[in-house]
């Protein structure tokens, strides 16, 4: 609805709409909520708690051979402030890295990174969900020269760092 009503005030009234889509995104202070957190939130709490515990496993759910792609925040916002400035056209633009992941390669790197050495059990009774998500995000570098700076690992290890301090009490 967003995209067509500034398509028509464009169209009608100059107005300079735009409309960017972005892929998943996580950074520290990320919800951690385990009843409403998204996978990258979720998969951190799981591990570190885990760990912390001294639990032998997670559970996870599906089989793992899905995949995703995802975007740091501070990346996001770069990329919506090069968007407004660079940019002025009535198509839609992706914001993303161009990469993805597999939830078993997600959850394997998550484990590494929080130093969880136990074991991941894969409940494939618990649905999957869709089978890829991944965004087409060369309009983003051509238009207007957008390339995310944070690797996946960085914004993964900054992610984690933030919920360790946290669950310390150390962070607000």
């Amino acid at each position: 609805m967003l995209l067509v009503q500034g398509q028509a005030y464009r169209q009608q009234y100059g107005f300079n709409a735009i409309h960017l889509i972005p892929v998943n995104l996580y950074a520290p202070g990320d919800n951690f909520d385990p009843d409403s957190s998204h996978v990258i939130p979720a998969l951190i709490k799981k591990c570190v708690d885990a760990r912390e515990s001294g639990a032998d496993h997670i559970d996870v759910w599906g089989t793992g051979s899905v995949s995703r792609e995802f975007l740091y925040v501070d990346d996001a916002a770069e990329g919506i402030v090069l968007g407004g400035e660079r940019y002025d056209g009535a198509e839609p633009f992706n914001l993303g890295i161009g990469r993805e992941i597999t939830i078993r390669e997600l959850v394997e790197l998550i484990a590494r990174l929080t130093r969880f050495d136990g074991e991941i059990r894969w409940d494939p009774s618990k649905p999957d969900g869709q089978p890829r998500r991944a965004l087409e995000t060369s309009r983003a570098r051509d238009l207007f020269g957008f390339l995310p700076k944070t690797s996946f690992e960085e914004g993964l290890a900054r992610t984690i760092e933030s919920y360790e301090a946290r669950s310390r009490g150390l962070e607000s």
